[in-house]
């Protein structure tokens, strides 16, 4: 009996395949419902709470990580700014990722970060010297003054808004740190999920359905014609907290 022969396509013609599959599950309404559907009811349990890096807890989907990975890899910024710093993990992991590309610094900013996470994170050796923390609040101006003379002139650059979710915090959120952003990189804006989930009720919060991030970024692309949706790298991940939030800068109009 002979062997069937093994077709091997190309790397070309396994990204075509990939992408066609990907969008053809962004297409598959009921699909999506469900993703969102197991979203809803694993926070009962606190799922997206579980994730950790380096022993430090991330709270985001594993999924967002690796899209946050496949931009930092195809971007190379020089600088990643985290407004929304929590316990740590998504600086040590932006850290771990500059550390391999050869990238700078980290920039977490936070109105509250816990008196020993410091510490923790220079147990990171090298890692943490990446790391740069601003205890303040993300919108003011002397914050906003003191990130940009870190960054100075880049616009390699690569930001991320996990902080307050209120509608008009993170509208001052993108607004404030959109001048960041140049042509080609990122300007990522976290829990967009909410405006597509029951308010919830066992984690009563000040923002929900029709005052979310998701509506801040509906503003912000309407006055801001120069970020667009990434829909080719959403269209991938079926679970995500940040439907609708993966922005790309073009060129300057």
């Amino acid at each position: 009996m002979s062997t069937p022969e093994k077709t091997i396509v190309s790397r070309a013609q396994f990204q075509t395949i990939q992408r066609e599959a990907a969008a053809a599950m962004a297409r598959d309404t009921e699909l999506i419902r469900d993703a969102r559907d197991v979203l809803v009811r694993a926070d009962q349990h606190r799922w997206l709470h579980q994730t950790t890096w380096m022993g430090e807890p991330i709270l985001n989907l594993p999924q967002d990580m690796f899209a946050l990975q496949d931009i930092i890899w195809r971007t190379r910024p020089e600088f990643i700014i985290e407004v929304g710093v929590a316990w740590g993990g998504g600086a040590l992991f932006h850290s771990t990722l500059l550390e391999v590309l050869g990238g700078g610094k980290v920039i977490g900013v936070d109105i509250f970060i816990p008196p020993d996470l410091r510490g923790r994170l220079a147990a990171h050796a090298r890692l943490s010297q990446r790391i740069e923390l601003i205890e303040a609040s993300s919108i003011a101006p002397e914050t906003v003054d003191r990130v940009r003379s870190i960054v100075g002139d880049s616009q390699r650059t690569l930001v991320v808004l996990d902080s307050h979710h209120t509608h008009d915090h993170v509208l001052s959120e993108l607004r404030a740190y959109a001048p960041f952003v140049g042509s080609g990189c990122y300007l990522v804006v976290s829990d967009t999920i909410v405006e597509h989930i029951p308010a919830q009720k066992h984690r009563p919060r000040p923002w929900g359905p029709g005052n979310n991030p998701a509506t801040a970024v509906a503003e912000f692309l309407r006055e801001s014609p120069r970020f667009s949706v990434d829909r080719e790298l959403e269209d991938r991940l079926l679970l995500s907290c940040h439907p609708g939030g993966y922005l790309v800068a073009s060129n300057d109009p």
